[in-house]
């Protein structure tokens, strides 16, 4: 929605890694820099590390637009918890290798089969493992043993190895990978932005959109949003979104601090709603992330438009009960007034004050309620090409 209504040519701050994007702050230079050393040996590890959301896919989506497909032939897996013998049949999978048996060896044989014939046509090949943390020790050493496939002194396998930073002090400090330590040959911690990147950030993301100027951001802004994100690309994207969604609902061709508050308060809902915990136990909206969230606490998004959005309905149309409410009690001390022959004591004063009162306050979450449905409504919509139609 906000994309039309900014002219914008397509939503600059989506969630899913996309090369045209990419960022180089000083870390992500950094980064690049190992991942070119390490390339050029060929052989080996490559560690790569950082906070959820800090950009390892999307650093990864960049590098595989600048290889050539002739030179290097890339498998790319997201592990879950795997042991050693699911890793190598899901190595093998992702290099598209068909394994007549079932059995481990069998998927051994076959691996080193298609790397022998790739470095035959002059191809060198490379693994990228992305969430590392996720595997057991077992996975890990299987790995390792791939590396040591070769085909005379030539190694067959070199491989890029992502996590968060868990998997950093695994590696560093347990006593069974010493001789996976042994073969990392670059790596790197990717640090999140620091708060002089992130208005570079912002900008270069709205220009590959066609950011005219329009909205503006209120100059106390950027600071507030590296305070709510610390600096984060993903929490950055997150808050983003919901700010331009927001601009665009209430028509508005400034972004303020204000509106800033506006989207974490509801941010912050969402969470507490999604988790079930009370509001004043509820952990910050910025701390709670995709990658993190266990499937019992995730909100599987299908289910919003019966459940998620049923409730806030129902919840305004009570707020809008209330409110004629007040308004019929503010009748009925019209009214009263009216029968007074225009004399207006002071309890009766008191009286009107109150209910005028109550209407703004009525007035105010009901605007708020309404808000966060149509926000919800959009982002559902949004969330998949075919209802984008709806």
């Amino acid at each position: 929605m906000y994309e039309q209504f900014y002219g914008f040519k397509g939503r600059p701050f989506q969630l899913t890694p996309d090369p045209e994007f990419y960022f180089e702050s000083s870390s992500h230079k950094k980064a690049m820099s190992y991942l070119g050393y390490g390339m050029n040996q060929g052989e080996g590890f490559i560690v790569i590390t950082g906070e959820v959301g800090a950009g390892k896919s999307t650093l990864v989506a960049h590098l595989m637009e600048r290889i050539n497909p002739e030179e290097l032939t890339v498998a790319q897996i997201v592990t879950s918890a795997l042991d050693g013998e699911e890793i190598v049949h899901v190595v093998a999978q992702a290099f598209g290798i068909q394994i007549e048996g079932k059995d481990k060896a069998s998927a051994l044989v076959a691996i080193e089969r298609f790397l022998q014939e790739e470095a035959r046509e002059g191809r060198r090949c490379l693994l990228v493992v992305d969430e590392c943390q996720n595997l057991d020790l077992g996975a890990l050493e299987e790995l390792r043993m791939l590396s040591n496939f070769q085909l005379g002194a030539h190694p067959l396998l070199q491989s890029l190895l992502l996590g968060q930073p868990q998997f950093r002090r695994t590696v560093a400090q347990h006593p069974d990978l010493e001789q996976l330590r042994q073969r990392i040959i670059a790596s790197h911690h990717l640090d999140a932005l620091d708060e002089g990147e992130l208005d570079g950030y912002i900008t270069h993301r709205l220009s590959r959109v066609g950011w005219d100027g329009n909205p503006s951001f209120q100059e106390e802004l950027l600071p507030a949003l590296f305070t709510q994100t610390a600096g984060i690309p993903r929490r950055v994207n997150q808050v983003m979104n919901r700010l331009l969604l927001l601009g665009a609902i209430e028509e508005s061709d400034v972004i303020s601090t204000e509106m800033l508050d506006a989207v974490i308060e509801e941010m912050a809902a969402d969470a507490d709603h999604g988790s079930g915990a009370p509001a004043a136990a509820a952990p910050s909206p910025l701390s709670v992330d995709a990658d993190t969230a266990s499937p019992a606490s995730s909100q599987d998004i299908d289910s919003v438009p019966a459940t998620e959005v049923a409730a806030l309905l129902a919840d305004r149309d009570a707020r809008t009960a209330e409110l004629e409410s007040a308004i019929n009690e503010l009748q009925a001390a019209g009214a009263s007034f009216g029968a007074g022959a225009g004399v207006i004591d002071e309890a009766t004063q008191t009286e009107l004050n109150a209910a005028l009162e109550r209407i703004e306050q009525r007035l105010e979450e009901q605007e708020q309620s309404f808000r966060h449905v149509l926000t919800m409504l959009i982002e559902w919509l949004e969330d998949d090409k075919s209802r984008e139609a709806a």
